[in-house]
């Protein structure tokens, strides 16, 4: 079993009968919802939503009850990756490219168990490429706003063109290289007109599970590891 399977299993461990889940996005992720689904087979009753269509059409074909957000006002837990995390369970996330719609389910869940492998753990958030959302209009004037911070930024590509996220919108991978306060960043980047999220999440994650390449995992829980 790899490290990101180790940990992702390790986090279902965590869902209960009757719960309310968010389904994350990414290689990581993708453990977690087939998971979920071997224990939904074995009896297992929950309902969940999804942040991606890629998360949602692998929950369908694995059985797991899917419900519409106006069916719900709240869930109980979202199990989802990170592409950077620190102690502090800081994160870059939207490596995937779904990083609006993982942060409104985050937002919407009384717990968010972050799961990755020891290689996304680091002292400093920055050296992953930090994706933002941005409006489609007037991207030129966006980018080079982002610019402004201290970064470079270039625009996702994908299939040859530039990519668009589930919402229609375009990514900018912007290299900080070194993020010495992300509150201060996130603060920065929601103040500039095109965008509309970027993949900081801050004080959102309530815990970390993290699997090593020696079969063990770490847990990282509000700012202590153990």
């Amino acid at each position: 079993m790899n490290a990101k399977q180790l940990a992702a299993e390790a986090a279902v461990d965590y869902i209960q009968d009757g719960m309310k889940v968010g389904l994350g996005t990414g290689s990581t992720a993708y453990w977690a919802i087939r998971k979920l689904g071997d224990r939904v087979a074995e009896g297992l009753r929950i309902t969940a939503v999804a942040t991606s269509r890629a998360s949602e059409q692998q929950a369908r074909e694995l059985g797991i009850p899917l419900v519409s957000f106006g069916e719900v006002d709240r869930l109980d837990v979202t199990i989802d990756g990170a592409d950077e995390l620190d102690g502090k369970l800081q994160l870059i996330k939207g490596g995937g490219g779904a990083l609006l719609r993982e942060k409104i389910v985050a937002m919407g869940s009384d717990r968010m168990i972050v799961i990755a492998d020891e290689s996304k753990v680091v002292g400093t958030l920055g050296k992953f490429p930090l994706p933002v959302e941005i409006v489609p209009f007037a991207w030129e004037w966006t980018v080079a706003a982002l610019a402004q911070l201290g970064c470079i930024p270039e625009l996702r590509q994908g299939g040859g063109e530039l990519y668009k996220s589930d919402n229609g919108n375009y990514i900018a991978d912007c290299r900080f290289e070194i993020i010495p306060s992300p509150p201060e960043l996130a603060l920065a980047l929601q103040s500039i007109p095109g965008v509309v999220e970027h993949g900081l999440f801050i004080g959102i994650a309530d815990m970390a599970i993290v699997g090593k390449s020696d079969g063990t995992l770490q847990i990282i829980d509000n700012g202590t590891k153990a």
